[in-house]
């Protein structure tokens, strides 16, 4: 009985210590595969917003921003990983979009007023949301995104390297604009789009305000937010951070030459990342487990849009 018993020990450990070696397989090829696609991506974009600008070294000042985008980031990753945390995570975010942007206009000397504008509206952007962010997850002592990965090198360095191509390609409009070659003077649709992002900066910035205090009252801590803009919008916050970044691309477009008109399609990679990637699919999920069963969740959420701010719809009889 024993010997049987020693045995079954025995298979039982075997089968548990080749199931995590097939874990740790997969999370390897998942890490490299999805780093290398993105990298691959980003190289594509350097071709289309590199085309007509301003070189530094021989090298298009878009492509060192690309080189500057990852770089940050992954030695950003090293102390993370070594400590394990990800704590500063949205932090590094924000430092590595004011990275890109000072080089930017430092590198191709771009000092006319459309170029300052938009690399200044990016900074303000980044130094308001990502300390906001920082704060937020060390109140929380954590970030649950991270509690499954942080322990995982190729899943914690692919999630790095994610960040790295999510600044270069939300920001490659603004980011052929600065080093162009062309040089456009301010006119009406640079106005419009500094419109459109100033509206889009409210929004997040209100939205952020009023789930944080919304948070901040003990007795909301199990229920979710239905008031002030998220009346009218399931994720207000996401919805200001694309119209922003639409804002952002309005203002550049006048400054685009050749290849550099793709990068326009950033406001749609936002979107895409916002809706279908992660953000309110993510969230959407988290809610549904939840309140799902909550009826007032559920009337919540087919009277109230999932991004797009309207009014919220009255009930029917």
């Amino acid at each position: 009985m024993a010997g049987g018993h020693r045995g079954r020990r025995l298979v039982a450990t075997t089968v548990v210590r080749y199931q995590l070696r097939e874990r740790d397989m997969q999370q390897w090829i998942i890490g490299i595969v999805s780093s290398a696609a993105v990298l691959l991506l980003a190289w594509g974009v350097s071709i289309a917003g590199a085309d007509q600008g301003k070189q530094y070294a021989d090298v298009a000042v878009f492509v060192w921003c690309g080189i500057f985008a990852f770089g940050v980031q992954w030695l950003l990753f090293i102390h993370a990983w070594l400590a394990h945390t990800e704590k500063f995570f949205d932090l590094a975010g924000s430092l590595t979009y004011m990275t890109v942007f000072i080089a930017a206009v430092l590198l191709s000397a771009a000092y006319d007023p459309r170029s300052l504008i938009i690399a200044a509206a990016i900074i303000v952007w980044a130094l308001r949301l990502g300390p906001f962010l920082y704060f937020r997850i060390k109140k929380a002592g954590g970030d649950r995104r991270f509690h499954s990965i942080r322990n995982s090198f190729p899943t914690f360095f692919m999630t790095w390297t994610l960040q790295g191509s999510w600044v270069y390609l939300t920001s490659c409009a603004a980011l052929a604009a600065v080093t162009s070659s062309r040089t456009a003077e301010l006119d009406a649709l640079f106005f419009v789009g500094l419109g459109i992002w100033l509206f889009g900066f409210a929004i997040e910035v209100i939205a952020d305000r009023q789930k944080t205090a919304f948070r901040a009252e003990p007795e909301n801590a199990q229920r979710f937010i239905q008031s002030g803009l998220w009346a009218w919008s399931r994720h207000p916050n996401y919805f200001g951070e694309i119209v922003l970044w639409a804002g952002i691309a309005v203002m550049a477009y006048p400054a685009l030459a050749g290849w550099q008109i793709l990068t326009l399609f950033a406001p749609l990679w936002v979107l895409l990342q916002m809706t279908a990637i992660s953000g309110t699919r993510m969230l959407e999920a988290r809610a549904n487990k939840i309140w799902g069963h909550d009826p007032d969740y559920q009337a919540y959420k087919k009277a109230t849009p999932l991004l797009m701010l309207w009014p919220p719809r009255r009930p029917t009889a």
